[in-house]
């Protein structure tokens, strides 16, 4: 994954824009087939996958979780921490975001025959994502509002 550094814009989500997306996505998904679960990519997936289980009146929830990058340096091996059983016939795999695609080809690799759906998409990453909501550039930082707090921030006019 890319340094942070190298990202030339931020796209702050609230905790309200992502439930309207989630249920944008499921909205989506509603036309598309049925699933008998739900596999929740974490730990970003988590969030979007628990709004679309209300939406689509899906009860079964499991999770794939996986840790493709460290925090501070954002690079690594990804590590397996809890794989699935099976190769996801029948099954809504979900993730917030893809990204590079790194952790989406291995997810994928694990369970092929999933139905694949994140409520964002980068062009790297969007060609392995079956449904998602909104595109948003390969430079975009997306904040998450898991990963922020409110705060004071100066007028984009402001910094010119």
């Amino acid at each position: 994954m890319e340094e942070k550094s190298q990202y030339r814009k931020t796209y702050p989500i609230s905790w309200d824009q992502l439930h309207r997306d989630s249920k944008a996505l499921a909205w989506r998904l509603l036309s598309t087939e049925y699933f008998k679960g739900i596999i929740a990519i974490t730990r970003g997936g988590m969030v979007p996958a628990a709004i679309i289980a209300r939406e689509l009146n899906i009860h079964l929830v499991d999770t794939i979780c996986i840790s493709s990058y460290d925090w501070k340096d954002k690079k690594g091996d990804a590590e397996i921490l809890k794989p699935f059983a099976g190769e996801g016939e029948g099954w809504l795999l979900i993730d917030d975001l893809v990204d590079t695609g790194r952790t989406a080809q291995i997810v994928k690799k694990m369970v092929p025959k999933a139905h694949f759906a994140t409520v964002y998409a980068k062009p790297a990453g969007r060609p392995l994502v079956d449904t998602f909501i909104t595109e948003v550039s390969q430079d975009t930082w997306i904040l998450f509002p898991w990963d922020s707090e409110s705060q004071f921030v100066q007028p984009l006019a402001a910094g010119k």
